[in-house]
């Protein structure tokens, strides 16, 4: 334990060796640590990696540098960091110039940054672009195979943890923008070692429940942090999944400097959490807007019309007339058109007279001699009837001499005269003997009927 004598202005001076003989201020105390630090740890060369990276408006710049194991606060005056050959950032691995020392106001022990050297790549940010790279090679960034975000999403799900932070601001900006969407929540650590398998899962659920739960957009987001902070949002497997999302997914993971992999494989990445929010609400947000818009322009259109129909209103108004009025012109006017039909009529009725007369005369110098005609008709009339007798007797005779020829030819007159018709069982006509033998029987036809006979013997 350190012991120190207050002088008069109360600066601390070295404490003696023995007992303690003063109580010590807070501000003496970190003092004489600081003095102690300096001047048992000398100016050294220390590596290790930059993390929690700020670079101030003073140009200062404040950082984490550590290892697997530890970390230390780091900080670097303008003086120094504008002499530096390269920029730092957050996941380097470098060599830095600096004297251990203690931040007095705060008591937190730091190093004081001289210069800083690059010693490669940091291993988290290795795998960062080693990853980014294979992705990238896959065509998982490709923006052709990118969804696109519905203008008036019907439900928007969110996966992140329901503790964080940027849910709240999230969900405020979604109840200021479109409070009428439903959100549902999907929550997922965002996280520790086991926080990359649980957004997977949390994003296979939306999903695959996106029907039944309404929404068709899907918001990943957490608040900002270190690279190891972010370090889930790096993982190959989630990123894949992102791709695969059969929904789209806005990123807003982190601030507006903070990439992950999430960010380049979603089909939209926000700066932030509330960035998401708004470009999952855009459609609407603007729909707002339009439809005030279009309120007002309806608004003036409908004042406009009502004032169009009132000033004719008011012209008609002017030639409004009493219906006693309007009848006794009505009158008139019906008279006078009376009047002119009669006219009408009658200048018709003398044109078709005058035009009937006309065809009379025409119809009877055009009307033929008949009597000539009717006479030379009737001598030809008699000489067609002549001609038709005499045609119907010749073919008469004729009919008769062929009836009678025909009469001498058919099977009854033959019969008559005494021949038969001889046919077997069957009824077919027998032309020759061989076509029956003995015992057969055979059916012989006359001209006054049939007789069944049986062969008994067969003669030539």
């Amino acid at each position: 334990m350190f012991d120190a004598a207050i002088s008069s202005d109360n600066t601390p001076s070295r404490p003696p060796a023995g007992p303690i003989s003063q109580i010590l201020t807070v501000s003496a105390l970190n003092r004489l640590a600081r003095e102690a630090l300096e001047a048992a740890l000398p100016l050294m060369w220390i590596a290790g990696e930059i993390s929690n990276l700020t670079r101030a408006a003073s140009g200062h710049l404040y950082f984490t540098l550590k290892d697997a194991n530890a970390q230390v606060r780091c900080a670097m005056w303008r003086n120094r960091a504008q002499l530096l050959a390269f920029r730092p950032e957050n996941g380097m691995r470098v060599e830095v110039r600096a004297l251990a020392t203690l931040y007095e106001a705060r008591g937190d022990y730091q190093l004081n940054v001289e210069t800083i050297r690059p010693a490669g790549i940091g291993d988290l940010a290795e795998a960062f672009r080693r990853l980014k790279d294979k992705l990238a090679a896959e065509g998982l960034f490709d923006p052709a195979g990118r969804l696109q975000l519905p203008r008036f999403p019907r439900g928007i799900g969110i996966v992140t943890s329901p503790a964080a932070a940027a849910l709240r601001d999230v969900l405020v900006t979604l109840q200021r923008r479109a409070p009428h969407v439903p959100v549902v929540l999907y929550p997922a650590p965002v996280q520790g070692a086991d926080a990359a398998g649980r957004l997977l899962d949390a994003l296979m659920t939306a999903g695959r429940r996106a029907t039944g739960d309404g929404i068709d957009v899907l918001l990943l987001v957490r608040g900002g942090g270190s690279l190891e902070d972010l370090w889930s949002f790096n993982d190959e497997a989630l990123a894949r999944t992102i791709h695969a999302c059969p929904l789209p997914v806005v990123s807003g993971v982190g601030h507006e400097t903070d990439f992950t992999i999430a960010d380049f494989v979603a089909d939209l990445r926000a700066p932030t959490p509330t960035g998401a929010a708004e470009l999952a609400t855009a459609g609407w947000h603007a729909a707002t807007g339009e439809t005030a818009a279009i309120a007002g322009r309806l608004q003036r259109s409908i004042a406009r019309r009502l004032e169009g129909l009132e000033q004719r209103v008011d012209r008609a108004s002017l030639r409004l007339v009493h219906p006693r009025e309007r009848l006794r012109r009505a009158a008139d006017e019906l008279e006078v058109q009376g009047k002119r039909l009669r006219r009408a009529m009658h200048h018709q009725i003398e044109r078709a007279h005058f035009r009937q007369a006309a065809l009379d005369l025409r119809l009877a110098r055009a009307r033929p001699m008949l009597s000539p005609k009717l006479d030379r008709l009737a001598v030809l009339e008699g000489r067609l009837e002549r001609a038709a007798h005499q045609l119907l007797a010749a073919r008469h005779s004729r009919l008769e001499a062929l009836e009678s020829h025909l009469q001498h030819l058919s099977p009854e007159s033959v019969l008559a005269r005494g021949y038969a018709i001889a046919r077997d069982a069957d009824g077919n006509v027998l032309r020759s003997t061989r076509q029956v033998t003995n015992e057969d029987v055979v059916d012989v036809q006359l001209a006054d009927g049939t007789l069944r006979t049986r062969v008994t013997g067969l003669g030539l």
